[in-house]
């Protein structure tokens, strides 16, 4: 019996395990099996293969049965993720549903997720921006959340290093708040978009709008041919998966990339119950996995354990990691782990008309859109709320096709159709404060199917947010106005925290372990083997979208990984 337990636990040993297989799982996949590590990913969601795995991808509208909508029935027993702007007919397979995965919600919190190969990220909006210092200094400059252990030198070559590879569309924009990257061909703005990004830098100035930098391959086709991607053919239909690889995905490309060298190791149906840790030795030395088919348990062992579970999910292995060392959760030794949770504010919103530029118009379909970067309290503090907001700003004209007529009139009419006027909007993406009572925690009493303590969830608005939703809406309201737009509508919607997709913290990196989690490197302060590379890890949020940063950690985490292993 004893040689069969030696023969289990050296089959299930590996040189690094990675939770989950998303945005940043995918990353550490990557870089750990380029550097010959043999790496074990455990994704607790189902097998999705690139290219095989996207049922509705080349489906025409009319192949549909509710013509991309959802029916009534999914959508009542669904509400939560019926909120999302993706959960529609074609993508709705890549989504988790409520009443599969029960959580509690203290204050109302829209918990997205994608449990399947590649995660959300083959849902994702695919905008990447990088940081720049005025982010990472944010919280020492007015006090809120800790100091970042980091600044915009430790991460600008791993932004390099990601961009590269990934394929990030833009322009050089060479501006501070905004800093630019390795960028393939720009797409280009639209006439709207470019008479207002001149009126706004005439008349505004400090504040600029820019194409969005997009994780979308625009140049350099032989490169990317190496992953076995394609340019962008702007069908914008990526939730779908795209079949070309034209938009970064882990699935086309970190995953295959990992595949290839031999040394990945991919497990699917693994939910993760907590990782192990060895008290004689002081570090973890694994991962207990609970199948999701059988509920049958499994230890798989590692020196190396990144976790990339997705921010809440990641707090919630590290709350559920007990031992006798660690009896609130592994690393938790100061009691703040799960708190400091903060998210993005993408509550307000702008639309409005130009009746001018009647010359120009709108062809084909564009995956992007504009962009404009955090303008408020910038350099310095310079209104009543902390911190500020970007935004984001398309405009496009309506086209008008008269249905009216029959026959042939009525061929003609369609096949002839008319221009309405350029509409214009805009969505704000505000930067909320981590505070010590939005937090995560294990609820002591209810599990879900696999007998993990569901997680409740106690996030919320301040009067910050509030502010800040109103210096947006006056803001964008009074450049509408100086730039001839009309019909101007403004918008509250009032949705609940959690529906940006973009939560972060809980397990905060920091300087002091007193104040923080995590150290500079991402490792675990009192259990340095164990790094987490996801939103978890986030300081504070910023405004940009956060998924870049994830992956530039995520790269730049490994390579001290590896550091560490051979000193």
């Amino acid at each position: 019996m004893a040689n069969l337990n030696i023969q289990h636990k050296k089959e299930n040993t590996f040189d690094a395990i990675v939770i989950g297989s998303g945005m940043s799982g995918g990353w550490a996949a990557k870089e750990l099996t380029e550097k010959g590590l043999k790496t074990l990913v455990l994704e607790r969601g189902k097998s999705v293969e690139h290219i095989k795995d996207y049922p509705t991808t080349n489906l025409n509208p009319w192949e549909f049965e509710h013509r991309g909508n959802i029916n009534e029935d999914i959508r009542k027993e669904n509400p939560v993720i019926s909120r999302c702007y993706a959960f529609r007919e074609d993508a709705q397979h890549f989504f988790v549903k409520d009443t599969e995965h029960p959580y509690i919600q203290d204050k109302p919190f829209d918990w997205i997720r994608g449990y399947q190969t590649g995660g959300k990220s083959l849902l994702w909006a695919r905008q990447v921006q990088r940081w720049s210092d005025f982010d990472f200094e944010g919280p020492a400059r007015d006090g809120f959340a800790v100091d970042w252990p980091i600044r915009y030198k430790d991460l600008a070559p791993w932004y390099s290093h990601v961009e590269k590879f990934v394929g990030v569309s833009g322009n050089l924009d060479g501006l501070p708040n905004l800093p630019d990257g390795e960028f393939l061909p720009a797409m280009e703005l639209t006439a709207v978009e470019k008479y207002f990004k001149t009126h706004v830098g005439e008349n505004y100035p400090g504040r600029d709008i820019v194409i969005g930098r997009c994780a979308h391959i625009t140049g350099n086709e032989e490169y990317y041919a190496k992953q076995g991607r394609a340019i962008c053919q702007h069908r914008a239909l990526c939730q779908r998966g795209c079949p070309f690889g034209g938009y970064f995905s882990s699935n086309s490309s970190t995953l295959p990339w990992a595949m290839n060298t031999g040394n990945l190791t991919l497990q699917n149906n693994a939910v993760v119950h907590s990782i192990i840790y060895d008290e004689q030795k002081g570090r973890a030395t694994g991962v207990l996995v609970i199948d999701a088919l059988t509920l049958e348990t499994t230890e798989y062992y590692a020196d190396i354990i990144f976790l990339n579970a997705s921010a809440l999910n990641s707090n919630l292995v590290l709350l559920n990691s007990k031992s006798s060392r660690f009896p609130d959760g592994l690393g938790n030794d100061n009691g703040l782990l799960g708190k400091f949770v903060a998210f993005h504010n993408y509550r307000a919103g702008i639309s409005g008309e130009y009746e001018g530029l009647a010359e120009y118009t709108t062809e084909g379909k564009r995956p992007n859109g504009g962009y404009i970067p955090r303008f408020r309290n910038v350099e310095k503090q310079e209104t009543g709320f902390l911190r500020g907001y970007a935004a984001g700003f398309s405009g496009s004209r309506s086209i008008i096709t008269d249905h009216s007529d029959i026959g042939e009139n009525l061929e003609n009419s369609l096949l002839t159709p008319k221009f309405g006027t350029w509409r214009v909007g805009s969505h704000m993406m505000g930067e909320t404060i981590p505070k010590e009572e939005s937090r995560v925690s294990l609820d002591p009493n209810q599990k879900d199917a696999w007998g993990m303590p569901q997680l409740k969830v106690s996030i919320d608005y301040d009067q910050n947010d509030e502010a800040m939703i109103t210096d947006y809406l006056e803001q964008m309201t009074e450049m509408f106005e100086s730039a001839g737009f009309k019909n101007i509508r403004t918008r509250d919607d009032k949705r609940a925290p959690g529906l940006d997709i973009h939560e972060m913290g809980g397990a905060r990196m920091g300087h002091d372990p007193k104040t923080s989690i995590l150290n500079k490197w991402n490792q675990v302060h009192a259990c340095p083997n164990v790094y987490v590379t996801d939103g978890a890890c986030m300081t504070s949020t910023s405004t940009q979208n956060p998924s870049l940063t994830y992956m530039a950690m995520a790269a730049r985490s490994v390579d001290h990984a590896i550091r560490e292993s051979k000193s």
